[in-house]
């Protein structure tokens, strides 16, 4: 889990305030106040809140968050309570009693056995449960890792392997299926292993960057600096560096795990969360989050800073707001205090993947993207459109500002490109919905509370349960060595995909779980995959072939049933854009049809792509070039010619026309990998004296002069070589 929030705390912004925010917590909570209660645990992997007892444990549904669900309840021993979980398949309960016990409840029969450890001089950290085909639960222990299977008939557990390591402290996801361990003086260097459906990985171990302070000191990371987030199924791994002020972004593949570049933050304290595949990075000194959208790899936040807010709450001394429900417990449950209006407060815990425990309070928020208030931010159309065809918690909402945003753009008369641009990206979206079946079913998630719900399986099962410590009333998170111990957060199935494409958005079809709920694995960009330690099997999945490939995790665990998608079919567009504009530009045909033109053609390229990739028309050079031909007044349709040439490996003829639409590095990149040589160097000597950057201009020359025997002795060196030194002269001058 996340570390705890900053001690400094700020007044809540109302509903009603004017107070900007792009984020933001509604009213009600989920209230999970329980008499004697021992603190709170998150079960990640059934989405559970647990609030245990002397001799009770409830548990409250987190999924789909409904703040008056009623809890449920097991019996339980009294004893201490260091963690708690629910098995995969809800049949047992797990509670760790010591550093050296874990103790067991057959929820059936009410039998119970123990689990310790087998020398004194280690100590467990913590446990969680997996469905791993060669084990039921892992031990994480100072020295590393245990495997137990459960055996029905000796009703114990059976250790079927230990990973022997130094363990400092760990974190782990039951969303990524991924555990983290750390050791060495700085609790910087890594070991990693994926437990998942498919067997075992083990990532190669790895070491995190941090910054030398001024002293020269070296800093320990600790578990609250490391965050494990999941995003279009990708999974990451986010490092604080509180020297540099710096948060770090990791990626794993199966023989590598590459850092592919840093966010700036600004404040000491950071917590995560991620909202609909959005990374939301809590600057809680500066009280502030900010929000990135890395699905092209971007860097860049969506918009400026904002407070985070909460909205709709009424105070204590507003009985005109308190809601009229007949299943609230009292007024006095559902109205805010003072002391609980609170952002940023002293005992709050980021919960993966959004949602926030105050646990002095005991309440339960779950935050919400304000989608209208963020594409209002930008004026950049055609990014807030790609933005928002992504968005699937709240699909409707994308889709209506998606109609609106079109609308506004034709009625304000933008530049036709302008315009183009924008529909170019909702036919895209569209066409591509329709190639992956997602328009037609929507993305769905089935939902199953495996607490409430028996399953007919063991104890291996695909219904998740990790559970983390949230808190004991009172104290901070446990940390359960020198070090300290992370908690586990939610986690999942880790799928491979070695697609070399750059469309990281497809996904394969669905399959289907033993609790009908439905995966769908997510192709993404490139990533090296060779040389996996597999245990128990060969990680086996539908898009795992030999190529270049991260570790991914399934989309499985939306937080709200979608039966719809943001995207926009050519008939919506034309009732709900182009008809009323219609009415309102009477007298100003032509611009109107010259945006409908290039919607025609946006839909012609659509249409185009769909006979490609299906290979209606079959691929052949005379196809590309009639495809290039026809792409003149329409890039996307050019490049699907281009595409063809690279496909049918026509290496000369797709060098040539990069350099002539003035691609020129990009050919001669491509020309040094695939040795072409037939294309004329001065070619590209004048593309890019055309482009008037002299420093282009010196890599092609310096690249040719290295790398063709003989250049140096040609005109073309000559004359290029020339041209450099007076202009390096003028500017001299």
């Amino acid at each position: 889990m996340s570390g705890k929030a900053s001690s400094s705390q700020s007044s809540i912004g109302l509903s009603g305030s004017g107070a900007l925010s792009h984020v933001y917590i509604p009213y009600l909570p989920l209230r999970c106040s329980v008499a004697g209660s021992r603190g709170l645990f998150y079960d990640d992997g059934n989405k559970l809140l647990l609030s245990p007892t002397s001799d009770q444990v409830f548990c409250w549904k987190t999924v789909p968050f409904d703040p008056v669900v009623t809890p449920t309840s097991d019996s339980i021993s009294e004893g201490p309570i260091l963690s708690i979980r629910y098995s995969l398949d809800a049949k047992f309960i797990a509670v760790q009693r010591s550093d050296h016990e874990i103790q067991f409840w057959d929820r059936g029969s009410g039998e119970t056995f123990s689990q310790r450890c087998r020398s004194e001089s280690e100590s467990i950290l913590g446990f969680f449960w997996t469905d791993c085909p060669m084990c039921d639960v892992v031990f994480v222990k100072t020295s590393g890792l245990d495997l137990f299977a459960y055996n029905s008939e000796s009703r114990s557990l059976q250790l079927v392997e230990t990973r022997k390591l130094h363990v400092s402290w760990y974190v782990y996801t039951h969303e990524s299926r991924l555990v983290l361990l750390a050791s060495g003086m700085q609790c910087k260097i890594f070991n990693g292993f994926q437990l998942s459906s498919a067997g075992i990985i083990r990532l190669p171990k790895f070491e995190m960057a941090m910054a030398k302070s001024e002293a020269n000191n070296k800093p320990v990371l600790a578990a609250e600096d490391i965050f494990i987030a999941t995003i279009y199924g990708r999974i990451y791994c986010l490092q604080v560096d509180r020297i540099a002020m710096l948060l770090h972004s990791y990626r794993f593949y199966r023989d590598v795990v590459v850092q592919q570049g840093s966010l700036p933050i600004y404040s000491s304290k950071v917590a995560v969360s991620v909202v609909d595949n959005v990374l939301l990075v809590h600057q809680v000194d500066a009280k502030v989050v900010i929000l990135y959208d890395i699905f092209a790899d971007s860097r860049a936040p969506i918009s400026a800073p904002l407070p985070l807010l909460f909205r709709g709450f009424p105070r204590s001394n507003s009985s005109s707001l308190r809601p009229n429900r007949e299943d609230t417990e009292s007024s006095e449950v559902n109205v805010m205090s003072d002391h609980e209006a609170i952002v940023y407060g002293d005992d709050w815990s980021f919960l993966v993947p959004d949602l926030i425990c105050d646990v002095v309070n005991q309440l339960l928020w779950k935050i919400h993207l304000d989608l209208e208030a963020i594409s209002a931010s930008s004026s950049e159309v055609p990014s807030v459109l790609e933005f928002l065809q992504r968005r699937k918690l709240e699909a409707n909402k994308a889709k209506q500002l998606c109609l609106s945003i079109a609308r506004t753009v034709i009625l304000e008369r933008r530049p036709v490109s302008t315009v183009s641009r924008a529909i170019d990206v909702l036919v895209s979206s569209y066409s591509h919905s329709v190639k992956t079946g997602t328009y037609i079913k929507g993305i769905k998630s089935g939902k199953t509370s495996p607490s409430i719900v028996p399953q007919t399986s063991g104890p291996r099962s695909s219904a998740d349960v990790s559970a983390s410590r949230v808190c004991a009333v009172g104290k901070s998170i446990k940390h359960e060595s020198a070090a300290g111990v992370d908690s586990e957060s939610p986690n999942r199935f880790l799928n491979i995909s070695d697609s070399d494409s750059e469309d990281i958005a497809s996904f394969e079809p669905p399959r289907t779980t033993s609790n009908n709920v439905q995966l769908f694995d997510g192709k993404l960009a490139r990533g090296k995959l060779t040389g996996a330690e597999t245990s128990g099997g060969e990680v086996r999945s539908s898009s795992l072939r030999s190529g270049n490939s991260p570790l991914d995790a399934n989309v499985l665990e939306q937080q709200e049933s979608q039966p719809t998608s943001p995207v926009i079919s050519s008939d919506e567009m034309y009732s709900f854009v182009f008809a009323p504009v219609e009415e309102e530009m009477i007298g100003e045909p032509s611009y109107l049809v010259a945006i409908i033109v290039e919607f025609l053609r946006s839909e012609r390229y659509a249409e185009l792509g769909q006979f490609v990739l299906n290979k209606i028309l079959e691929p052949s050079r005379e196809v590309a070039m009639q495809l290039l031909e026809s792409g003149r007044q329409h890039s996307l349709t050019r490049k699907l010619g281009l595409d063809m040439l690279r496909q049918l490996s026509l290496h000369h003829d797709y060098v040539l026309l990069l350099v002539q639409d003035g691609y020129y590095l990009e050919a001669l990149r491509y020309a040094r990998k695939y040795k072409v040589s037939t294309v004329r160097a001065s070619l590209f000597l004048e593309s890019a004296f055309t482009s008037n950057d002299l420093q282009h201009l010196a890599a092609v020359l310096r690249f040719f002069s290295d790398f063709i025997p003989g250049f140096r002795d040609t005109s073309d060196h000559d004359t290029y070589y020339r041209i450099l030194n007076e202009r390096n002269s003028s500017i001299a001058a």
